[in-house]
């Protein structure tokens, strides 16, 4: 089965065994996370989600991306502003898509 769920504001294109990075959840580690905001699944499109389908997820960890340089300058201002930013994700393991 194929699913595309949101979270995190993004919509995520997924099948059963699938894992993925999403923005950072509050669940624990090992715990499972179901998403009800399911727009589409095996051809059915809700409008706008389709109704009795979930996504069940496994939390397999959280942790930090690779750092990224934000530099920012104004040219023949003597302005230059050098920062680093990693953004915090969870990683997930689709368990199982089903729809009522």
């Amino acid at each position: 089965m194929k699913a595309i769920f949101t979270t995190g504001g993004k919509q995520y294109y997924v099948t059963e065994g699938d894992v993925i990075y999403v923005e950072k959840l509050p669940n624990e580690v090992n715990s499972e996370i179901v998403f009800t905001d399911v727009l589409y699944v095996d051809g059915k499109v809700g409008t706008p989600n389709v109704s009795g389908a979930k996504v069940t997820c496994k939390v397999e960890k959280h942790g930090k991306q690779k750092k990224i340089v934000v530099f920012k300058y104004k040219p023949k201002k003597k302005y230059r502003n050098k920062q680093g930013h990693r953004q915090p994700y969870t990683k997930l393991v689709v368990n199982k898509i089903e729809v009522k």
